[in-house]
């Protein structure tokens, strides 16, 4: 017989078979021989109290043994020789609009800009090393995508556009951990998603599809309104249809979109800073011990939110355990991102922390930023945000002395308008400067920080704290652009053949949602060949 269970226990029960079979025998009166297995099906913990628990679904195996595999396994058919679909970009848009497109009996040609996953880490380690940024082969750029080095979490709010849950069973499939189909806040790790990654690539390309590394779409070829294919670095490649997959951070593709006149349109951001605090003072805050998580607790998380002048300030990308790395896509621009390796084991904790900017805001005075080298744009371009971003990065390489060096103040000087004399101990490889972020942050930024940080000390005792430093800038948290489709065909509104796809596009934030983008925008460019 097979039993599911909610049960609410101690962390040291769920952390063992043997103690969560114990603990059925007793409270659901099976025979403790009779118990073949238990498998978790969704986990979570529960810090609110001082006394920490942790929530479980359970299937429980009683006189029969469980399916040999755990997730569903999904059969790729080969497509050599089919009907080709161009994919612009190999992340997870991307790819997983590759493996949709197989199912379907198309042929993905996946064009990446960047190298693969594994020749990708040479350049992303050589930021930190000589303070230069490959333009092409990044923390942005590159197999996989920003979320390759950039932590593999994939939680997601978003449960209207697909099924997550066969995202999670494609990624084991691939290589991923088990855990994933169960934890409330599934993480991969910058350690693990590398070969996940190359495990898709090697279906992909084993069902007859390509991928080309080092390829860049310098321009979409159209005939009569219609995609007929794109022209790269290399050569030309057609199609009669091109899923565009190209990341969040490929402003090159919005700038010829935008010269061409194809319709894009500005959208919102969230800009702020990366908050790092040591791990063990997290722990002891949300799991409200002083000794820490312990021995069966995994590093905490936290996730905090506000409402300031009537914009948003949150906390987002939380990274327990992990480390705060230069995201550059060029040489004279300085952002940071957080990561975390699968077993969050690190010193410090950071995440971003952030403010809300509407389209509207761009123009507020306490948003004007002046760096050599911007020409001025229309208050009403719709590169304006992507614009914003780009001068704040400027502004921020400045702060850094021109290098990835990055500004850092001490998190309770910022709250008090000080100089930080010195910083404390980071993650961040290319170093920390101390710089008076509170004084050359925009106003409309800073001011709601400030203020930010004092509601969360006071909901969260021993947050705010000089044990905490702000490092700058974190500034793409998201697409400032969205290139426009309709709502039914996925379809670009003005060009044929065309589906704007992912994070890059306007559509998604994150890897799983992203996936699920790709996978429908991929679904609707099938049924598009097929008619055509």
């Amino acid at each position: 017989m097979i039993y599911e269970y909610q049960l609410r226990v101690l962390p040291q029960v769920a952390a063992n078979e043997q103690a969560l079979k114990e603990y059925l025998t007793r409270e659901k009166g099976h025979s403790l021989r009779s118990i073949n297995a238990v498998r978790i099906l969704r986990r979570s913990i529960d810090a609110r109290q001082r006394t920490v628990y942790v929530n479980l679904s359970v299937r429980l195996f009683v006189n029969e043994m469980p399916p040999a595999d755990e997730y569903r396994h999904r059969e790729y058919p080969n497509v050599a020789g089919k009907e080709p679909l161009i994919i612009v970009g190999a992340g997870p848009a991307g790819l997983f609009a590759a493996l949709k497109a197989i199912e379907k009996g198309v042929r993905p040609i996946v064009v990446e800009r960047g190298k693969d996953v594994r020749s990708r880490k040479v350049d992303v380690a050589n930021i930190s090393r000589t303070h230069t940024v490959d333009s092409e082969s990044n923390y942005c750029f590159g197999e996989g995508g920003a979320g390759a080095y950039s932590d593999g979490k994939l939680f997601t709010r978003s449960k209207k556009r697909g099924n997550i849950d066969d995202i999670l069973n494609i990624f084991c499939q691939h290589g991923a951990s088990l855990s994933i189909l169960s934890d409330a806040h599934p993480h991969l790790g910058t350690d693990k998603l590398p070969r996940i990654i190359e495990n898709i690539r090697n279906t992909i390309i084993g069902c007859g599809g390509e991928v080309r590394f080092e390829t860049r779409m310098e321009e979409l070829l159209l005939k009569d309104g219609k995609v007929c294919g794109i022209r790269t670095n290399r050569d030309e490649i057609h199609a009669s249809a091109v899923v565009l997959a190209t990341g969040h951070s490929a402003r090159d593709v919005y700038r010829t979109l935008h010269s061409e006149g194809v319709a894009i349109e500005a959208k919102g951001v969230a800009v702020g800073v990366r908050l790092e605090h040591p791990s063990m003072l997290i722990d002891q805050i949300q799991y409200h011990n002083p000794q820490g998580r312990g021995k069966y607790l995994p590093p905490a998380e936290y996730s905090f939110t506000t409402q300031v002048d009537g914009r948003g300030v949150y906390s987002f990308c939380m990274c327990p355990g992990g480390v705060v790395v230069p995201s550059a896509s060029g040489n004279e621009e300085l952002l940071v991102n957080g990561m975390s390796a699968s077993h969050r084991g690190g010193r410090w904790s950071n995440s971003a922390m952030v403010v809300q900017i509407n389209c509207e805001d761009i123009n507020h005075p306490d948003l004007q930023i002046e760096v050599d080298g911007f020409e001025p744009l229309a208050p009403d371009s719709p590169l304006r945000v992507m614009a914003f971003q780009e001068k704040i990065e400027r502004l921020c390489w400045l702060m850094g002395n021109r290098r990835q060096t990055a500004p850092a103040q001490r998190m309770t000087d910022f709250v008090n308008g000080k100089l930080s004399y010195d910083l404390v101990e980071s993650s961040y490889a290319p170093g920390l400067i101390s710089s008076p972020m509170n004084f050359w942050l925009p106003p409309f930024i800073s001011k709601r920080l400030q203020q930010g940080f004092q509601n969360f000390g006071r909901s969260s005792r021993g947050f705010l704290t000089r044990e905490a430093q702000l490092i700058g800038v974190e500034s793409r948290t998201s697409s400032p652009v969205r290139i426009v489709r309709s709502s039914d065909t996925l379809q670009h509104v003005q060009i044929e053949g065309l589906f704007p796809c992912g994070e890059g596009a306007g559509y998604a934030g994150g890897i799983v949602s992203a996936a699920v983008d790709g996978e429908r925008c991929a679904l609707s460019a099938c049924e598009y060949i097929a008619s055509v």
